[in-house]
Protein backbone atom coordinates (compact mmCIF):
# COMPACT_ATOMS: atom_id res chain seq x y z
CA UNK A 1 0.00 0.00 0.00
CA UNK A 2 1.29 3.47 -0.94
CA UNK A 3 -0.11 6.81 0.24
CA UNK A 4 -2.35 8.82 -2.05
CA UNK A 5 0.10 11.70 -1.91
CA UNK A 6 3.07 9.61 -3.02
CA UNK A 7 1.04 8.21 -5.92
CA UNK A 8 -0.07 11.70 -6.97
CA UNK A 9 -3.69 10.56 -6.70
CA UNK A 10 -6.33 13.26 -7.19
CA UNK A 11 -7.98 12.24 -3.89
CA UNK A 12 -4.85 13.34 -2.04
CA UNK A 13 -6.40 16.81 -2.44
CA UNK A 14 -9.04 17.46 0.28
CA UNK A 15 -10.91 19.75 -2.12
CA UNK A 16 -11.33 16.84 -4.53
CA UNK A 17 -12.58 14.63 -1.72
CA UNK A 18 -15.18 17.24 -0.81
CA UNK A 19 -16.25 17.59 -4.45
CA UNK A 20 -16.59 13.84 -4.82
CA UNK A 21 -18.95 13.69 -1.84
CA UNK A 22 -20.86 16.85 -2.77
CA UNK A 23 -21.59 15.52 -6.26
CA UNK A 24 -23.31 12.38 -4.98
CA UNK A 25 -27.04 12.07 -5.59
CA UNK A 26 -28.19 11.43 -2.03
CA UNK A 27 -31.81 11.08 -1.01
CA UNK A 28 -31.20 13.66 1.71
CA UNK A 29 -28.30 16.04 2.28
CA UNK A 30 -26.78 16.00 5.74
CA UNK A 31 -27.81 19.59 6.42
CA UNK A 32 -31.44 18.66 5.73
CA UNK A 33 -31.22 15.68 8.09
CA UNK A 34 -29.87 17.96 10.82
CA UNK A 35 -32.58 20.55 10.18
CA UNK A 36 -35.31 17.93 10.48
CA UNK A 37 -33.75 16.86 13.78
CA UNK A 38 -33.76 20.43 15.08
CA UNK A 39 -29.96 20.54 15.12
CA UNK A 40 -29.17 23.02 12.35
CA UNK A 41 -27.00 24.97 12.80
CA UNK A 42 -24.93 22.51 14.81
CA UNK A 43 -23.46 24.17 17.89
CA UNK A 44 -20.88 23.19 20.52
CA UNK A 45 -21.97 22.02 23.95
CA UNK A 46 -18.55 22.71 25.47
CA UNK A 47 -14.87 21.95 25.02
CA UNK A 48 -14.03 18.88 27.05
CA UNK A 49 -11.42 17.38 24.73
CA UNK A 50 -8.38 18.96 23.08
CA UNK A 51 -7.32 16.56 20.35
CA UNK A 52 -3.95 17.19 18.75
CA UNK A 53 -2.82 15.55 15.52
CA UNK A 54 0.95 15.52 15.67
CA UNK A 55 1.32 14.86 11.95
CA UNK A 56 1.05 12.33 9.15
CA UNK A 57 4.22 10.38 9.82
CA UNK A 58 3.43 6.70 10.44
CA UNK A 59 5.22 3.36 10.26
CA UNK A 60 2.17 1.81 8.55
CA UNK A 61 0.08 2.48 5.44
CA UNK A 62 -3.41 1.15 6.22
CA UNK A 63 -6.03 0.74 3.53
CA UNK A 64 -8.74 2.62 5.46
CA UNK A 65 -6.63 5.52 6.80
CA UNK A 66 -8.45 8.87 6.70
CA UNK A 67 -5.17 10.70 7.34
CA UNK A 68 -3.31 9.21 4.36
CA UNK A 69 -0.43 8.71 6.77
CA UNK A 70 2.71 6.76 5.97
CA UNK A 71 6.48 6.43 6.45
CA UNK A 72 7.33 8.92 3.70
CA UNK A 73 5.09 11.69 5.01
CA UNK A 74 7.02 14.60 6.54
CA UNK A 75 4.21 16.66 8.13
CA UNK A 76 4.97 17.04 11.84
CA UNK A 77 3.92 19.58 14.46
CA UNK A 78 6.59 22.25 15.04
CA UNK A 79 8.01 23.21 18.41
CA UNK A 80 6.30 26.62 18.37
CA UNK A 81 2.86 25.15 17.73
CA UNK A 82 3.34 22.32 20.21
CA UNK A 83 4.52 24.70 22.94
CA UNK A 84 1.35 26.76 22.49
CA UNK A 85 -0.88 23.66 22.53
CA UNK A 86 0.65 22.43 25.78
CA UNK A 87 0.48 25.88 27.35
CA UNK A 88 -3.22 26.14 26.51
CA UNK A 89 -3.98 22.68 27.89
CA UNK A 90 -2.06 23.31 31.09
CA UNK A 91 -3.90 26.60 31.74
CA UNK A 92 -7.38 25.63 30.53
CA UNK A 93 -10.26 23.76 32.16
CA UNK A 94 -10.21 21.17 29.38
CA UNK A 95 -10.26 17.71 30.97
CA UNK A 96 -8.80 15.51 28.23
CA UNK A 97 -5.74 15.70 25.98
CA UNK A 98 -6.24 13.28 23.08
CA UNK A 99 -3.04 12.65 21.11
CA UNK A 100 -3.22 11.17 17.62
CA UNK A 101 -1.44 11.12 14.25
CA UNK A 102 -0.14 9.31 12.07
CA UNK A 103 1.64 7.32 14.71
CA UNK A 104 1.96 10.02 17.40
CA UNK A 105 4.83 8.32 19.23
CA UNK A 106 7.03 8.96 16.17
CA UNK A 107 6.99 12.68 17.02
CA UNK A 108 10.32 13.61 18.65
CA UNK A 109 8.61 15.27 21.64
CA UNK A 110 6.00 12.58 22.27
CA UNK A 111 7.39 11.60 25.66
CA UNK A 112 7.38 15.23 26.81
CA UNK A 113 3.77 15.61 25.64
CA UNK A 114 2.74 12.62 27.74
CA UNK A 115 4.54 13.91 30.82
CA UNK A 116 3.20 17.45 30.58
CA UNK A 117 -0.32 16.31 29.79
CA UNK A 118 -0.54 13.93 32.74
CA UNK A 119 -1.61 16.59 35.22
CA UNK A 120 -3.58 15.75 38.38
CA UNK A 121 -7.23 15.26 37.54
CA UNK A 122 -6.60 15.27 33.78
CA UNK A 123 -6.97 12.47 31.25
CA UNK A 124 -4.41 11.78 28.54
CA UNK A 125 -5.20 9.46 25.62
CA UNK A 126 -2.59 7.95 23.34
CA UNK A 127 -4.02 6.64 20.06
CA UNK A 128 -1.74 3.76 19.25
CA UNK A 129 -1.39 1.48 16.21
CA UNK A 130 0.27 -1.22 18.38
CA UNK A 131 3.24 -1.69 16.05
CA UNK A 132 5.34 1.45 16.55
CA UNK A 133 5.79 0.72 20.27
CA UNK A 134 7.29 -2.66 19.34
CA UNK A 135 10.19 -1.09 17.46
CA UNK A 136 13.52 -0.35 19.14
CA UNK A 137 13.38 3.50 19.14
CA UNK A 138 10.02 3.46 20.96
CA UNK A 139 10.42 0.38 23.14
CA UNK A 140 10.39 2.45 26.34
CA UNK A 141 7.06 4.12 25.63
CA UNK A 142 4.70 1.50 27.15
CA UNK A 143 6.56 1.71 30.46
CA UNK A 144 6.32 5.51 30.39
CA UNK A 145 2.60 5.42 29.63
CA UNK A 146 2.02 2.96 32.47
CA UNK A 147 3.99 5.15 34.88
CA UNK A 148 1.93 8.21 33.96
CA UNK A 149 -1.43 6.44 33.85
CA UNK A 150 -2.01 7.37 30.20
CA UNK A 151 -5.04 5.75 28.61
CA UNK A 152 -4.25 3.74 25.47
CA UNK A 153 -6.70 3.49 22.59
CA UNK A 154 -5.24 0.88 20.24
CA UNK A 155 -6.31 -0.03 16.71
CA UNK A 156 -7.01 -3.67 15.90
CA UNK A 157 -9.33 -4.31 12.95
CA UNK A 158 -10.20 -7.85 14.06
CA UNK A 159 -9.22 -10.66 16.41
CA UNK A 160 -8.68 -12.85 13.32
CA UNK A 161 -5.34 -12.50 11.57
CA UNK A 162 -6.54 -12.42 7.91
CA UNK A 163 -8.95 -9.53 8.51
CA UNK A 164 -6.37 -7.41 10.32
CA UNK A 165 -3.56 -8.04 7.85
CA UNK A 166 -5.88 -7.32 4.93
CA UNK A 167 -6.52 -3.82 6.27
CA UNK A 168 -3.16 -3.01 7.83
CA UNK A 169 -0.55 -5.09 6.02
CA UNK A 170 1.05 -8.53 6.24
CA UNK A 171 2.49 -9.32 9.66
CA UNK A 172 0.72 -6.50 11.49
CA UNK A 173 -1.59 -8.85 13.38
CA UNK A 174 1.20 -10.88 14.99
CA UNK A 175 3.00 -7.73 16.12
CA UNK A 176 -0.26 -6.29 17.46
CA UNK A 177 -0.94 -9.40 19.52
CA UNK A 178 2.59 -9.24 20.94
CA UNK A 179 2.05 -5.57 21.80
CA UNK A 180 -1.22 -6.25 23.66
CA UNK A 181 0.50 -9.06 25.54
CA UNK A 182 3.22 -6.64 26.59
CA UNK A 183 0.68 -4.01 27.65
CA UNK A 184 -1.23 -6.64 29.65
CA UNK A 185 2.01 -7.49 31.47
CA UNK A 186 2.18 -3.82 32.54
CA UNK A 187 -1.36 -4.03 33.91
CA UNK A 188 -3.11 -2.48 30.94
CA UNK A 189 -6.54 -3.99 30.30
CA UNK A 190 -6.60 -5.65 33.72
CA UNK A 191 -9.52 -5.00 36.07
CA UNK A 192 -8.60 -2.81 39.03
CA UNK A 193 -5.19 -1.79 37.66
CA UNK A 194 -6.27 1.73 36.67
CA UNK A 195 -4.37 1.28 33.40
CA UNK A 196 -6.92 1.49 30.61
CA UNK A 197 -6.50 -0.29 27.29
CA UNK A 198 -9.36 0.18 24.86
CA UNK A 199 -9.34 -1.41 21.41
CA UNK A 200 -10.70 0.16 18.23
CA UNK A 201 -12.10 -1.81 15.32
CA UNK A 202 -13.06 -0.52 11.89
CA UNK A 203 -14.97 -2.76 9.48
CA UNK A 204 -13.05 -4.32 6.62
CA UNK A 205 -15.00 -3.34 3.50
CA UNK A 206 -18.00 -1.17 2.67
CA UNK A 207 -20.13 -2.23 5.61
CA UNK A 208 -21.31 -0.55 8.79
CA UNK A 209 -20.12 -1.49 12.27
CA UNK A 210 -22.08 -4.02 14.24
CA UNK A 211 -23.47 -3.53 17.73
CA UNK A 212 -20.59 -2.39 19.90
CA UNK A 213 -21.73 -4.03 23.15
CA UNK A 214 -22.28 -7.40 21.52
CA UNK A 215 -18.98 -7.17 19.66
CA UNK A 216 -17.13 -6.37 22.89
CA UNK A 217 -18.40 -9.56 24.51
CA UNK A 218 -17.32 -11.56 21.47
CA UNK A 219 -13.90 -9.91 21.26
CA UNK A 220 -13.15 -10.40 24.94
CA UNK A 221 -14.11 -14.07 24.69
CA UNK A 222 -12.07 -14.69 21.54
CA UNK A 223 -8.91 -12.78 22.53
CA UNK A 224 -8.88 -14.52 25.90
CA UNK A 225 -9.50 -17.98 24.42
CA UNK A 226 -7.07 -17.64 21.53
CA UNK A 227 -4.24 -15.61 23.05
CA UNK A 228 -4.90 -15.10 26.77
CA UNK A 229 -5.31 -11.35 26.26
CA UNK A 230 -7.58 -8.81 27.94
CA UNK A 231 -8.70 -5.23 27.39
CA UNK A 232 -11.20 -2.80 28.89
CA UNK A 233 -13.54 -1.61 26.15
CA UNK A 234 -14.07 -2.11 22.45
CA UNK A 235 -14.81 0.93 20.28
CA UNK A 236 -16.57 0.01 17.04
CA UNK A 237 -16.08 2.85 14.57
CA UNK A 238 -17.63 3.50 11.18
CA UNK A 239 -15.22 4.09 8.32
CA UNK A 240 -15.79 7.60 7.02
CA UNK A 241 -15.70 8.17 3.25
CA UNK A 242 -12.44 10.11 3.39
CA UNK A 243 -8.97 9.70 1.87
CA UNK A 244 -7.88 6.08 1.26
CA UNK A 245 -11.23 4.58 2.25
CA UNK A 246 -12.89 6.98 -0.16
CA UNK A 247 -10.48 5.77 -2.84
CA UNK A 248 -11.50 2.17 -2.07
CA UNK A 249 -15.19 3.07 -2.38
CA UNK A 250 -14.65 4.87 -5.68
CA UNK A 251 -12.48 2.15 -7.20
CA UNK A 252 -14.91 -0.64 -6.23
CA UNK A 253 -17.90 1.39 -7.44
CA UNK A 254 -19.32 1.20 -3.91
CA UNK A 255 -19.41 4.87 -2.91
CA UNK A 256 -23.07 5.58 -3.71
CA UNK A 257 -24.20 2.30 -2.14
CA UNK A 258 -22.15 2.93 1.02
CA UNK A 259 -23.37 6.50 1.35
CA UNK A 260 -26.95 5.28 0.92
CA UNK A 261 -26.40 2.90 3.83
CA UNK A 262 -25.15 5.79 5.96
CA UNK A 263 -28.05 8.06 4.99
CA UNK A 264 -30.63 5.35 5.68
CA UNK A 265 -29.03 4.61 9.06
CA UNK A 266 -29.06 8.27 10.19
CA UNK A 267 -29.84 8.45 13.92
CA UNK A 268 -31.00 11.83 15.36
CA UNK A 269 -29.83 10.80 18.83
CA UNK A 270 -26.34 10.06 17.54
CA UNK A 271 -26.35 13.40 15.70
CA UNK A 272 -27.23 15.18 18.93
CA UNK A 273 -24.19 13.69 20.66
CA UNK A 274 -21.51 13.84 17.95
CA UNK A 275 -17.98 14.34 19.24
CA UNK A 276 -17.43 17.64 17.42
CA UNK A 277 -19.82 19.30 19.85
CA UNK A 278 -17.47 18.94 22.82
CA UNK A 279 -13.99 18.98 21.33
CA UNK A 280 -11.48 21.00 19.35
CA UNK A 281 -9.03 19.37 16.96
CA UNK A 282 -5.59 20.91 16.37
CA UNK A 283 -3.80 20.11 13.12
CA UNK A 284 -0.05 19.68 12.83
CA UNK A 285 0.23 23.24 11.46
CA UNK A 286 -1.76 24.67 14.39
CA UNK A 287 -5.00 25.15 12.47
CA UNK A 288 -8.15 24.54 14.50
CA UNK A 289 -10.96 22.24 13.37
CA UNK A 290 -14.18 20.80 14.76
CA UNK A 291 -12.86 17.23 14.55
CA UNK A 292 -10.08 15.13 13.04
CA UNK A 293 -12.24 14.28 10.00
CA UNK A 294 -12.93 17.95 9.22
CA UNK A 295 -9.21 18.51 9.66
CA UNK A 296 -8.38 15.99 6.94
CA UNK A 297 -10.95 17.59 4.63
CA UNK A 298 -9.61 21.04 5.56
CA UNK A 299 -13.05 22.35 6.56
CA UNK A 300 -12.31 25.48 8.62
CA UNK A 301 -14.13 26.58 11.74
CA UNK A 302 -17.14 28.82 11.13
CA UNK A 303 -19.01 31.56 12.96
CA UNK A 304 -16.08 33.92 13.47
CA UNK A 305 -14.07 31.45 15.55
CA UNK A 306 -10.28 31.75 15.71
CA UNK A 307 -8.68 29.61 13.01
CA UNK A 308 -5.30 28.96 14.63
CA UNK A 309 -4.06 27.76 18.00
CA UNK A 310 -2.01 30.97 18.07
CA UNK A 311 -5.30 32.91 18.20
CA UNK A 312 -6.91 30.66 20.82
CA UNK A 313 -10.03 32.14 22.43
CA UNK A 314 -12.03 29.68 24.54
CA UNK A 315 -15.21 31.77 24.65
CA UNK A 316 -15.21 32.49 20.93
CA UNK A 317 -14.77 28.81 20.17
CA UNK A 318 -17.87 28.05 22.20
CA UNK A 319 -19.86 30.43 19.98
CA UNK A 320 -18.80 28.88 16.67
CA UNK A 321 -20.95 27.04 14.14
CA UNK A 322 -19.73 23.51 13.46
CA UNK A 323 -18.80 22.89 9.83
CA UNK A 324 -20.62 19.94 8.27
CA UNK A 325 -20.53 17.91 5.06
CA UNK A 326 -21.88 14.66 3.65
CA UNK A 327 -19.08 12.72 5.38
CA UNK A 328 -20.77 13.55 8.69
CA UNK A 329 -23.30 10.81 8.00
CA UNK A 330 -20.52 8.43 9.07
CA UNK A 331 -20.69 9.72 12.65
CA UNK A 332 -24.48 9.64 12.84
CA UNK A 333 -25.34 6.25 11.35
CA UNK A 334 -26.77 3.55 13.60
CA UNK A 335 -25.25 3.74 17.05
CA UNK A 336 -23.13 6.65 15.93
CA UNK A 337 -19.37 6.78 15.69
CA UNK A 338 -16.86 8.87 17.59
CA UNK A 339 -13.32 8.73 18.87
CA UNK A 340 -14.85 7.10 21.95
CA UNK A 341 -16.84 4.49 20.08
CA UNK A 342 -20.54 4.28 19.41
CA UNK A 343 -22.67 7.02 20.94
CA UNK A 344 -26.06 5.39 21.51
Amino acid sequence: MITLKKRGHNLADPAQQNRTLDELRLSKRFAVALKESGLLPLRPTGIEVLQINLGKVCNQVCSHCHVDAGPERKESMSDAILDRVLEIFERSPIATLDVTGGAPELHPRFREIMRRGALPGRRVIHRCNLTAIMTKPYWDIPDLLAELGVEIVASLPHYAKPCTDKQRGDGVFDISIAAIRRLNALGYGKDGSGRVLNLVTNPVGAVLSGNEAAMEVEWKRELEARYGLSFNRLYALTNLPISRFLEFLVETDALECYMTKLVNAYNPKAAEEVMCRNMISVGWEGTLFDCDFNQMLELPLEGGAPLSILEWDFEQLLKRTIAIGEHCYGCTAGGGSSCGGQIT
